[in-house]
């Protein structure tokens, strides 16, 4: 939650346009990188709320139930804009995996074996 926080404050006083509990989380990752020892810290945390992960699509669900009409006014749009994301989704990582594969090592390759071993 404090770095939650920092990220909200940080957020705030620097005027990027992401939002604050993505900066937090990217500070978490900063702060877990740098001082491994804080994750055993945070193991039994983390492994309850993954265990109640469900619950917290609750309010999500609430709000469609809630702007049910909205949502059907302007579902044309919606399910347009879904597919289309989807698809450029899928063509940016077809792309970037096209880019990046011949510059990937064999497997075959005296990089990756270890022991003479492939």
């Amino acid at each position: 939650m404090a770095l939650q926080l920092a990220g909200e404050g940080l957020v705030r006083v620097t005027g990027v346009p992401i939002p604050g509990p993505a900066a937090g989380m990217a500070l978490l990752l900063a702060v877990l990188w740098w001082r491994p020892a804080w994750r055993a810290a945070l193991q039994p945390t983390a492994h309850g709320l993954l265990a109640h992960l469900s619950l917290l699509f609750v309010p999500a669900g609430v709000g469609v139930i809630q702007h049910l009409a909205r949502l059907g006014a302007k579902a044309w749009a919606i399910g347009v804009a879904l597919t289309a994301s989807t698809w450029i989704g899928m063509a940016v990582t077809a792309w970037t995996l096209r880019a990046l594969l011949p510059r990937a090592p064999s497997p075959a390759s005296p990089a990756t074996a270890q022991d003479g071993q492939p």
